[in-house]
């Protein structure tokens, strides 16, 4: 009994930010629909510091990524806590630093996410470096990019991509914007491309040998083992930071601050695609919170605002929306799904759980105490939600 249980529990992974299919869906997932302060709570435990990055799960362990301010100085840990009750199994501190820039009053000093494969754990803090230990807390290798430059002072957020041996590192900024692609077990430099952007905060997409960076002035495909340019197209609006999705031969990429985006763009393109995406949509798109891919359905947000669309993914024509989604004024966390259920979790502390289809149905309204986010994580029975002091771990 005890060794099945330890196997389901090794199957049971979100190994990024956006789940284990990289599109915010978690197939094989069965979490609860409902819960409060009071009921279908696991455990709860307080994070010290700060920090809006996603936790990664890999089998029993849960990894997050936190700030705490020391003094003048802020200190950048690595957690790693025990899935099964929430204690801490080792903590680590990457780098101890003032940090050479302020940051937007919502954002933190450790937003973005960790990602892991089971035998490396990335721990990125971007300007204070990236590090990658084994599950066991042990440093392997750190690698230090440089210092951003962050548009008005909005501080940093993007996360690496951990693909198979390589680790992709997006660097657009105010200063010399970049891709770099790692060696995932060394750390050491594979390929470098420069990129023509200023700042975005957008994840890289790695699929079918490509990696896609989505950008202001262009979203861009390069060739995950040489760097070599494949596609662009423009037609993105300002601040780019949702993560492009990918299946079926299609990728989706949007943006949605001064102005809406959502393109359709196929993997297979050569060249300047602009005039010829397979579709494109100006009336909507999310400024913070990546989009769902859920079968034939997108599910696109507007703006930072409660407003949800689903678009049909091979041709952009809406199934629903926009709708105002009750209870949740302002969205930062992007949007999760398993179990033919949508999972929205507002900044409010709200939790939003709706029926995967073409008509829009609540099935329930979740309220914590405090804000989330952190994008939840769906994992087995349970789902991990990051709010601003706690973590916690909601199952039936």
């Amino acid at each position: 009994m005890l060794l099945a249980l330890a196997l389901a529990l090794a199957q049971e992974t979100w190994p990024q930010f956006r789940g284990p299919l990289g599109s915010g869906l978690a197939p094989d997932a069965r979490p609860p629909v409902e819960w409060s302060e009071s009921r279908n709570i696991k455990w709860k435990v307080a994070i010290p510091g700060a920090g809006s990055a996603t936790p990664a799960v890999w089998g029993e362990k849960i990894f997050l990524l936190t700030a705490v301010e020391n003094g003048k100085v802020q200190r950048f840990d690595v957690l790693c806590l025990e899935r099964a009750s929430g204690r801490t199994l080792w903590r680590k501190t990457a780098v101890e630093a003032a940090p050479h820039e302020g940051k937007h009053d919502s954002n933190t000093y450790a937003s973005a996410s960790p990602s892991t494969d089971g035998k490396i754990l990335l721990a990125p803090f971007g300007s204070r470096g990236i590090f990658a230990y084994d599950l066991e807390g042990n440093l392997k290798w750190a690698k230090d990019l440089g210092d951003m430059k962050i548009k008005i002072g909005f501080g940093e957020g993007a996360s690496p991509a951990l693909h198979g041996d390589a680790v992709v590192v997006p660097w657009d900024h105010e200063g010399d914007s970049f891709v770099v692609c790692l060696d995932a077990a060394t750390g050491e430099e594979r390929w470098r491309k420069s990129r023509d952007e200023g700042t975005t905060w957008t994840t890289p997409l790695v699929v079918d040998g490509q990696v896609i960076v989505n950008g202001q002035k262009r979203t861009r495909s390069y060739d995950l083992k040489t760097g070599a340019a494949i596609w662009e197209c423009g037609g993105q609006v300002m601040n780019p930071i949702a993560v492009p999705i990918a299946r079926d031969g299609i990728v989706y990429c949007a943006t949605g601050y001064k102005g809406h985006a959502v393109v359709a763009i196929r993997l297979s393109s050569k060249g300047d695609v602009t005039d010829r995406p397979v579709w494109k949509r100006s009336d909507t798109g999310p400024y913070v919170a990546s989009p769902l891919l859920y079968e034939n359905l997108l599910y696109v947000t507007k703006e930072r605002n409660g407003v949800l669309s689903c678009l049909d993914a091979a041709t952009g024509e809406p199934r629903f929306g926009p709708e105002r989604l009750p209870g949740i004024d302002t969205l930062y966390a992007s949007l999760v799904g398993a179990a033919g259920r949508i999972y929205v979790a507002g900044r409010e502390g709200t939790t939003l759980v709706l029926k995967h289809g073409p008509k829009l149905e609540i099935l329930a309204t979740n309220k914590l105490s405090e804000g989330i986010d952190a994008t939840p994580v769906l994992v087995g029975k349970q789902i991990f939600l990051r709010g601003e002091k706690h973590l916690y771990c909601v199952e039936e």
